[in-house]
């Protein structure tokens, strides 16, 4: 096989209130990667604001954006600039009332390759979304890039093996999650060390019960809302796994970090042949895992 080995490039930032401050930042280590070598850059979930999720406030909804529109519009010309494939996620206003949260993804010239909404939404204590944001409905399809067919989805979709499973029977190569998660301050250190060993476990399963790799971006650092919650500390802990489960990186979960993994895109196939998952499955047998609970 002819060698395919792609420079992932991952930002883990730390935001704040100041969303022009955030952008600069981003597209200066976007630069940086691609100076590095980066041919594919993975921005974390809703990486323009705070995750203001924490809190239900209808004039937030102020922060969404059409698209296209003014974000895709700015990170379509870095993605051109710097000669990147780039995965961002965006509050997208798609009518009034009717907003989801997306992943757009902008090919090397700037233009956009594809985008993803966010199928499954959280609705938990500090996570409200499901006020605001509308269940996605662009099913889940790979995008074609001039690096590969990339399976982008989103943050809490990362716990479903349905959304892994769909994106590699229809040709993903790289399954790819912008995320925001953290610790609840409520729980002891030792279930927030579960949880956060819980989230990259399941998503290295994904890799493995498919034969691709994995890349997980989370936010970092503490974030409040307002003046009187006590905000969410994002745990980091961005990674890229291989197709084995592999843990080919892994970040910090204390600080920002930006960074370039290499990914053998042949390996997939090889172990795929190894362990043909694919081939076995008992798909006349799996009709039931379409109903809510087989009662």
């Amino acid at each position: 096989m002819t060698k395919r080995t792609l420079n992932v490039g991952i930002i883990q930032q730390h935001n704040t209130a100041d969303i022009a401050d955030n952008i600069s930042r981003l597209d200066s280590k976007i630069e940086k990667l691609a100076e590095e070598g980066a041919e594919l850059v993975v921005l974390q979930e809703l990486h323009n604001t705070l995750y203001f999720c924490q809190e239900e406030n209808t004039e937030l909804f102020d922060l969404a954006h059409p698209i296209p529109g003014v974000d895709t519009e700015h990170f379509g010309e870095v993605a051109c600039r710097c000669g990147v494939v780039l995965v961002c996620s965006l509050f997208e206003r798609r009518a009034a009332g009717l907003y989801h949260n997306t992943a757009v993804v902008f090919d090397k010239d700037g233009r956009i390759a594809g985008k993803y909404r966010k199928m499954h939404i959280p609705d938990d204590p500090a996570y409200y979304e499901k006020f605001y944001f509308t269940p996605g409905d662009l099913g889940f399809q790979p995008i074609q890039t001039s690096v590969g067919r990339l399976g982008v989805m989103v943050c809490w979709d990362q716990w479903y093996p349905e959304a892994a499973r769909l994106m590699a029977m229809r040709g993903a190569e790289l399954l790819i999650y912008p995320t925001a998660i953290g610790y609840d301050n409520r729980d002891s250190a030792e279930e927030q060390e579960r949880q956060r060993e819980a989230w990259t476990t399941v998503q290295r399963g994904h890799a493995v019960a498919n034969g691709l790799p994995v890349i997980a971006v989370n936010r970092v650092g503490q974030e409040f809302c307002n003046d009187t919650d006590n905000g969410i500390l994002f745990w980091g802990s961005s990674f890229v796994a291989g197709p084995q489960g592999e843990l080919l990186y892994r970040a910090p979960k204390d600080c920002e970090e930006e960074t370039i993994v290499s990914v053998d895109l042949n390996r997939s196939e090889e172990v795929r042949r190894w362990w043909p998952f694919l081939r076995d499955r008992r798909i006349e047998e799996y009709g039931a895992i379409t109903k809510r609970y087989d009662d």
